[in-house]
């Protein structure tokens, strides 16, 4: 028999291939190329659960690798707007810098063409002979306050001279040394505020309300009005407010009146925002209650100004014991008799308390309480010889009873507005 090399090689020689040079095949390789029909045998189980295993970490992965693209694509992504926010932020600080250089080169620009009269800083430094006469003879006046020999003159001049010097606030303020002047004169007089009558305190009582008309020129004009506030100097005042009444204080508390009765002029609401964290409201309420007419007057001007404010009605209104305490003085000053049972009440005074009733009536609640406290002698004609004379307070008057609920002022007041 036959082996299967000698039998291949057989049917080598007989295959009609070999004569086309196709390329043998080996038995070897026939064996190796057969088909095979054997079906694999199961895994077990633990190779199974690998297998399983494997095929689950496969996606997890590229999950993994997938979210760490995210990752350094947002890491780009924060790099990017970070740069562009450095960028902006160097555009702007550039940005910046040229507008500073460009305000200083209008400053200059302006400082150029400003005229020979200038505001000066340091007025100890600076040649009065330079100036025109007025602020020549103001400059001299100012230097001498540095001299204690010419102090008293310079600041008697200064005062007397006040309305013809119109740099005389600003220049006061920023010459050096001088506030520093005035606040010693001040405090001066505080320990002769409770000594007896009959000491001779005239002459210093007459310097001191003399700086203090030099203050109120810098609380009037507007480049020194501010920083003379937010000094707090304003608050050396209080002393000469809260004095006793008297023919010494009295000179000095109205002085000091005409100080905070310059700054509610200016219907800034800084100002009475600093003034209504301060005793002033209180304390006017007492003055009004206590001093001379005059004194009456500003204090009440002053109250009227502060109610004018968000801020000052709010404060007024803000409890029941505040509003009564308001209420109450306004009240007597209306009502007040004189030795001959006639009413003291002066017009001056007449039109600012109404202003302040009728500020008041703009506040729901006090409006309510108005109806009921309000004086009789401004309902009835008490004060008629005032109000003809005076067209504006006649018709505060009666936008105040309008307001309270009045009937025959609302009567009144739609016949006024018929006729019109």
């Amino acid at each position: 028999m036959d082996s299967p090399a000698a039998y291949a090689a057989r049917e080598d020689d007989n295959d009609d291939s070999s004569k086309f040079g196709m390329r043998q095949q080996r038995p070897q390789q026939l064996w190796n190329n057969r088909p095979t029909n054997r079906l694999q045998r199961p895994l077990p189980p633990q190779q199974q659960q690998q297998q399983q295993q494997q095929q689950q970490q496969q996606p997890s992965q590229q999950q993994q690798q997938q979210q760490l693209q995210q990752q350094h694509l947002q890491q780009l992504q924060q790099m990017q707007q970070q740069q562009l926010l450095q960028q902006q932020q160097q555009q702007q600080l550039q940005q910046q810098q040229q507008l500073q250089q460009q305000q200083q080169q209008q400053q200059q620009q302006q400082q150029q063409q400003q005229p020979a009269v200038t505001l000066p800083q340091q007025v100890s430094r600076l040649d009065p002979a330079q100036y025109p006469d007025g602020v020549r003879e103001m400059l001299m006046h100012i230097q001498n306050l540095y001299r204690q020999d010419t102090r008293e003159r310079a600041i008697l001049a200064l005062s007397k001279k006040r309305e013809k010097y119109t740099l005389l606030g600003p220049t006061l303020w920023y010459s050096v040394g001088v506030i520093a002047i005035f606040l010693q004169e001040i405090v001066s007089m505080f320990p002769l505020l409770n000594t007896p009558s009959s000491a001779p305190v005239k002459p210093i009582i007459n310097r001191v309300s003399s700086v203090l008309t030099l203050l109120q020129v810098i609380a009037q004009h507007d480049a020194s009005r501010r920083p003379f506030l937010e000094s707090n100097i304003c608050l050396f005042l209080y002393p000469f407010l809260r004095a006793t009444p008297a023919e010494r204080s009295e000179v000095l508390r109205l002085t000091s009146l005409g100080v905070i009765g310059a700054l509610v002029k200016a219907d800034d609401p800084a100002i009475i925002s600093y003034l209504l964290n301060t005793e002033i409201f209180p304390i006017c309420l007492k003055i009004m209650e206590q001093a001379v007419e005059i004194s009456k007057i500003i204090s009440t001007f002053i109250i009227q100004k502060l109610l004018m404010s968000d801020q000052g009605l709010a404060y007024a209104c803000q409890n029941p014991s505040r509003f009564t305490a308001v209420a109450d003085v306004l009240h007597r000053m209306v009502a007040e008799k004189g030795p001959q049972n006639e009413h003291v009440c002066g017009s001056r005074l007449l039109k600012h308390i109404i202003r302040c009733y009728l500020r008041l009536s703009e506040n729901e609640r006090a409006r309510e309480a108005l109806l009921k406290i309000l004086p009789e002698e401004l309902r009835n004609n008490t004060f008629q010889e005032y109000l003809d004379d005076d067209i504006n307070m006649r018709k505060w008057l009666l936008q105040l009873l309008v307001n309270i609920g009045d009937e025959g002022a609302r009567r009144i007041s739609e016949t006024a507005k018929n006729a019109q």
